[in-house]
């Protein structure tokens, strides 16, 4: 059965406004949402960066049934996996075990303000491997000592631990990130429909003997409005850094970064990638990749703060209805 999610996107809209977003898209009858978390938005045309475990922390009380994610949290540099790893915890708490850590390896964009500098992939996720094994340690509620290459971790204990354990999602992108990840995590997380990543990633679990049909989780922007060229308009205006690829968008450090590298990403090379507009059915056949590659959860970026309320009140339950109807 297919997961259709929303996503609060923090890099568009205040954390009040979010929050409110967040019970529409309950009462809308989204399964889940998942929230970004950044410091910096992608373009300086999108505005806001609120705190993300602040909001999350408000949603999980403000809602009822949906499942909360976060998508994803880097536990590398900004913040340390000790910290993570409570604040985690104490979420899950206030969610009544609705809740996923979802990690990653994170960008520049985000991680550069604590004034570190920005590693290599390898050693960016060498980072995400040793924070993740600190959390797991954590979560288990014993006192922690931990002197490893990355971190340390002198005399910590998690003293509120949920009823419900918080499980780990982890994002990946290639080969040897799904063999570092598969054994560490309890779901997967992937930006792009590749059927070949999700086998791969339940192939890596089955060969260590761990479950291999986990959840997998994905995300797609999405630009509805009853005005198509509205619409587009939009889409350029707050996404075209969509159009870079992560091995580019991880690795930027500034809004200003982000605007030059897509001066040339016109309108129409945005409505090629995003669907624009008032059909829903062309929205659910591009989400139809998704599930075709074997994703069980895939969450939707309705483009633009000024567009949210329309969304969730005009679109989102009739979206649903032929997401649904079209995946199962």
């Amino acid at each position: 059965m297919t997961r259709f999610g929303y996503t609060l996107f923090t890099e568009q809209s205040g954390p009040k406004e979010l929050v409110r977003y967040a019970v529409s898209a309950e009462q809308a009858g989204f399964d889940f949402e998942v929230s970004s978390d950044h410091y910096f938005p992608w373009l300086s045309a999108q505005g806001h960066a609120p705190y993300a475990w602040s909001v999350l922390g408000a949603v999980a009380h403000a809602t009822e049934r949906v499942e909360l994610f976060t998508y994803v949290t880097c536990p590398t540099m900004r913040y340390h996996p000790a910290v993570v790893a409570q604040k985690a915890a104490t979420l899950q708490i206030l969610a009544d075990g609705r809740f996923t850590l979802g990690l990653g390896s994170g960008e520049n964009l985000n991680e550069h303000v604590v004034g570190k500098r920005w590693p290599t992939v390898a050693r960016r996720q060498e980072m995400l491997r040793e924070a993740i094994q600190i959390i797991r340690e954590l979560f288990t509620g014993d006192l922690v000592d931990w002197k490893g290459e990355y971190f340390e971790v002198d005399s910590a204990r998690l003293w509120d631990l949920p009823d419900t354990p918080v499980q780990i999602a982890t994002a990946v992108s290639g080969e040897r990130s799904v063999e570092t990840f598969a054994p560490l995590s309890d779901h997967l997380i992937a930006v792009e429909p590749n059927k070949d990543l999700v086998d791969a990633w339940h192939d890596a679990r089955r060969a260590t003997g761990l479950p291999g049909d986990v959840r997998v989780v994905g995300q797609i922007p999405v630009c509805w409005d009853t005005d198509k060229d509205a619409a587009v308009r939009r889409a350029h205006d707050q996404f075209r850094w969509f159009s870079g690829g992560w091995a580019v968008n991880s690795d930027l450090p500034t809004t200003a970064g982000f605007d030059g590298a897509t001066q040339y990403v016109r309108p129409e090379d945005v409505a090629e990638s995003i669907p624009c507009g008032p059909d829903l059915d062309a929205i659910v056949e591009a989400v139809s990749k998704y599930w075709a590659a074997g994703f069980t959860d895939i969450a939707l970026v309705q483009i633009g703060d000024e567009s949210q309320e329309q969304f969730l009140k005009e679109a989102a339950a009739p979206l649903l209805d032929k997401l649904r109807t079209a995946a199962n």
